[in-house]
């Protein structure tokens, strides 16, 4: 009797997928981290181009577009970008102006001063407003806000990021 059976083990097959289960554990949490940085990114690059806008507008008119509220250094309670910075800078400044980061959570703006300066910021990957602090410097947390604040993020991402 000629057995010419073509096919594969249950072993090999048990072989291969074990092998496909430990390349999806390695790529999969490297995957998700390079998603949330692609977020932070984006959030960053909005805000570059929202500060551009304020920037130009601040050299037509010699101060910084208000914010809803206002007091010394910046804001407590600063508002979120649509609500009164879209009137002063879009479309004559920018296009489209960027309401939400890549989170989608609202990007918030405050002045301060008298309109001497300003600030925007991202909650982060939880959407929850810290205190402005002007030294926050790196953070290395996804939930941690990006604040850029007169031409310069004073918290960024930097270096390796948690979950």
């Amino acid at each position: 009797m000629n057995r010419n059976r073509k096919g594969f083990t249950l072993i090999e097959l048990l072989i291969v997928v074990a092998i496909i289960g430990i390349i999806v554990a390695i790529a999969i949490p490297n995957l998700l981290n390079a998603i949330q940085r692609a977020k932070q990114r984006r959030t960053m690059g909005d805000m570059r181009s929202i500060a551009t806008a304020i920037e130009s507008y601040a050299t037509d008119y010699n101060s910084y577009p208000p914010a809803a509220a206002q007091s010394v250094p910046f804001s407590s309670t600063p508002d979120t970008v649509g609500a009164k910075l879209g009137t002063y800078i879009a479309p004559t400044y920018i296009k489209v102006l960027p309401l939400t980061d890549g989170w989608n959570s609202w990007l918030r703006y405050g002045t301060g001063n008298n309109g001497a300066n300003y600030f925007l910021q991202s909650g982060g990957r939880d959407g929850s407003f810290e205190a402005i602090t002007v030294d926050a410097g790196q953070t290395t947390d996804f939930n941690n806000d990006i604040i850029f604040t007169d031409g310069q993020f004073v918290r960024y991402p930097e270096g390796a990021q948690k979950n």
